[in-house]
């Protein structure tokens, strides 16, 4: 879009209130945050930013009208939102304003009908975060006010899974692999892994009775083993999160003794924050901090598996004493 960008904006989005710099520029630790216009711009942008979604500000100017080469008229969109290839005009209730908006977005498309241009209401919000995957909270019993912030969105998950599959590709051209999941919080990630991997493997599975938080090795036990012998063959053992370390190292330890021809560990999240005894991670997705995570697979009292992101919850939504399911790793 280059060759259409013209210069500066010739009209907001239309709000009354005039707000100096300061109080439009949204709660960001962003040197480079832009001035907004208006308050709805302001709302917009946090609302981007909470759910994790990358957004320009302004991009793009395009010209509407000409007398002779002169510009007359033209139109920047308000936000564009490059995983959607969207551009978006934010507008009030004020007829005015509308009418004014839609005449502009008309003539842009007949100029450049390839152009993915929308006039969002604040109604129209939630229907454009359903198209990030953000629809679904409700299915598992997640209330939105219940989340403090989204860590990990779903494009930025499909995109690290995706390069880590590209890696473990790479560093295993000529060997099949043997993926072995914890479960079962793993469940999620261990199946878009494997079909992001381009090399032959197969799949196992085991799962571990876990400690406690303060708890020691002693109380990691395997509770479900694999049903394969793994000797000779080129393993990776996959976590969806590794904590203390504690049950990994118990478990490296168990898979050690049964004479694999290698052993790799690859997990979705590492809370090294946490660690209490060192262990070796081969490939992870992202290193998060120690907050309690929801989402992808992992859960809070066996809800929320299912949400196709991964979400910090608030402190309040649990209690103090977390369930002893499948956190202190």
């Amino acid at each position: 879009m280059g060759d259409e960008l013209i210069g500066a904006k010739s009209e907001g989005t239309g709000a009354d209130d005039a707000l100096s710099e300061a109080e439009l520029r949204p709660h960001v630790d962003d040197a480079a945050t832009p001035p907004f216009v208006n308050p709805m711009e302001v709302e917009f942008a946090r609302l981007l930013d909470f759910y994790h979604i990358p957004w320009l500000y302004e991009p793009t100017s395009f010209a509407l009208n000409w007398s002779g080469e002169q510009v007359t008229e033209m139109f920047t969109p308000d936000f564009y939102l490059p995983d959607q290839d969207l551009y978006v005009e934010l507008t009030t209730m004020r007829q005015r304003l509308v009418t004014r908006k839609h005449r502009k977005i008309r003539r842009l498309r007949e100029l450049h009908p390839t152009i993915n241009v929308r006039l969002l209401y604040n109604r129209d919000y939630h229907q454009l975060l359903a198209t990030y995957g953000y629809g679904v909270v409700e299915i598992a019993s997640l209330r939105e006010e219940d989340i403090e912030r989204i860590l990990v969105s779903r494009d930025e998950l499909a995109a690290r899974v995706t390069a880590l599959g590209e890696e473990i590709s790479h560093d295993y051209p000529d060997r099949p692999i043997l993926l072995i999941g914890v479960l079962k919080g793993v469940t999620f990630f261990l199946a878009d892994l494997a079909r992001a991997i381009s090399r032959p493997l197969a799949i196992d599975f085991l799962a571990l009775a876990r400690p406690a938080r303060g708890g020691s090795e002693r109380a990691v036990r395997i509770v479900k083993d694999l049903d394969r012998d793994i000797g000779d063959q080129h393993v990776i053992l996959v976590e969806d999160i590794v904590n203390t370390g504690l049950s990994l190292d118990f478990l490296l330890k168990e898979l050690r003794a049964r004479k694999p021809a290698s052993l790799a560990v690859c997990t979705l999240l590492d809370k090294a924050e946490q660690r209490v005894v060192p262990v070796p991670l081969d490939y992870i997705g992202f290193t998060i901090p120690d907050e309690f995570v929801v989402g992808y697979g992992l859960d809070y009292r066996e809800l929320h598996r299912n949400l196709p992101f991964l979400a910090v919850l608030k402190r309040q939504v649990y209690t103090m004493t977390e369930p002893v399911t499948e956190r202190a790793r």
